[in-house]
This record gives C-alpha cells, structure tokens and sequence, in this order.
C-alpha cells in the first residue's frame, strides 16, 4: 500500500510498529539513527516517514529542519516521543511535521495518524499560502495547551464493559480449540478491564508485549472492543489516552 519508512533509537518500537504497519499491508524501512535515516529517505523516497525527537546523533527535529531545508520533505512526517515539551511539538509543526504521536503510542492514534498522513499525501498538494494558515492553527492550538488553556473535553458515547469473569467453556471440544476460547476470553477480559492498554495488560498476565501482540492476532481477538470511550483531555496528566496496544519501549533515549 505505501512504504513507511520508522526512525527510532529503540529496537522493541521499531520492531513493533514495523510489525504493525506490515499487518496492515504497508512495506517498512527502518533506521535507528539519523544517519540511517538519510540513507533511506534518498534510496527509498518514502511515502511517510515516522521520526522519534531523541536520538543519540541528531534529534528529530533537527534531522526535520534539515530536510525542510534541503527541500525534501516531499512526505508526510510524524514526530513520535514519550518526553517532548509544548514548545519541542509546536517547533516541528512550524517545520512542517504533520501529526505528533506521544509515546506509549495507542493502535488507534498509530493507525488513524498514519492515514491521515497517506491522505494527504495522495491529495493534490496545497500552496504555501494556503498551507501556511493550516500549520500556524495547529501551531496556536499547542501553544494554547501550553498556556493552560485546556479545550473542553469530548464527550463519547459509552461501550459495551467488557465480558464477564466467570464465563463457561465447552469442554467437549479437542483440547487446542478450548485452549484457544478459554485464551480467547482471558485476554478480552483483560483487555476490557484495563481500558485497552497493552502495557498493563502485559504487566498482568506477565507476557512480553509484543508477543502479547502478536497472541492477540493469533488469538482474532478485536482490539477495538478492549477500549473504554472517556472523555480526552487534549494535554496534562488527567485523562489521558492509555488507549489500544500502548506501544512503549523503555524510558531511555526518547
């Protein structure tokens, strides 16, 4: 469907989401470092490109104006970090970065950014000035969060809460198939209970997350309905999206 090209330090998310956008039909390059990133943005020509801020050489954002510089930033650019500031967001959106994704990343925002980014990468481009309005509204909504200016929080219709505890299983079926409704289950019961998350979900039933992930997949268990609708607050701690799948390596070199 497109190529991706995933610039990331950290081996568990560039393996995650390269797993992720395989699944999902795109080709994936990876680089871990800026250096890489160069190479493959000329010998790939990406059709998005998903950039962490901090990387051990040259940080995202720099790596970003380099290219806005150079006139190659031809493609849709989605900032990702755990640990950037307001003013680090507000900076790239100015460059021309078109989304910015805070870690843990969530399975819906990953996904949903990442169309959005292809969309208008395949519309006709828009001229400077026109562009130019889009960018600083953007950039006015962050600075406004940075001021404390918090947007009302959205209002979602409420889901299903998830199965029930206690549950029963056909016990006449061959082993392997009532493993797999009893696994089935478990996990969606998990999933329900802890709003989606896969990082608390790993942390309780004691599984890696991305083999987690992948027994999710195996398993056809719908990610969708592990999540809880709530209200979202644009910015601060209170009601954060912990989200589907929360994708988080660990908490260095973010």
């Amino acid at each position: 469907m497109a190529n991706i090209l995933v610039v990331d330090d950290e081996l568990g998310i560039r393996d995650l989401l390269s797993e992720i956008l395989n699944d999902e039909g795109h080709a994936v390059e990876v680089a871990e470092n800026a250096a890489q990133a160069r190479e493959a943005r000329q010998r790939e020509r990406p059709d998005l490109v998903l950039l962490d801020i901090w990387m051990p050489d040259t940080d995202g954002v720099t790596l970003l104006k380099e290219w806005s510089a150079a006139g190659l930033l031809t493609m849709p650019v989605i900032m990702m970090s755990g640990h950037a500031t307001i003013e680090t967001a507000v900076a790239a959106t100015k460059i021309g970065a078109q989304a910015f994704l805070e870690k843990p990343i969530t399975l819906q925002k990953l996904l949903k950014a990442v169309e959005q980014g292809l969309a208008r990468s395949s519309a006709t481009p828009a001229t400077a000035a026109s562009a130019a309005p889009a960018q600083r509204s953007a950039a006015g909504a962050l600075a406004s969060v940075a001021g404390g200016q918090l947007p009302e929080a959205s209002v979602v219709e409420p889901v299903d809460p998830g199965p029930p505890a206690k549950q029963h299983f056909q016990l006449d079926k061959p082993l392997r198939e009532a493993r797999d409704d009893f696994e089935k289950a478990y996990f969606e019961y998990h999933l329900a209970h802890e709003n989606g998350s896969m990082t608390r979900v790993a942390e309780k039933t004691g599984l890696e997350r991305t083999h987690l992930y992948r027994k999710l997949k195996q398993l056809g268990v719908d990610l969708g309905r592990g999540k809880r609708a709530v209200p979202v607050v644009a910015s601060g701690e209170e009601g954060r999206d912990e989200g589907i799948d929360s994708l988080q390596g660990p908490p260095s070199g973010f």
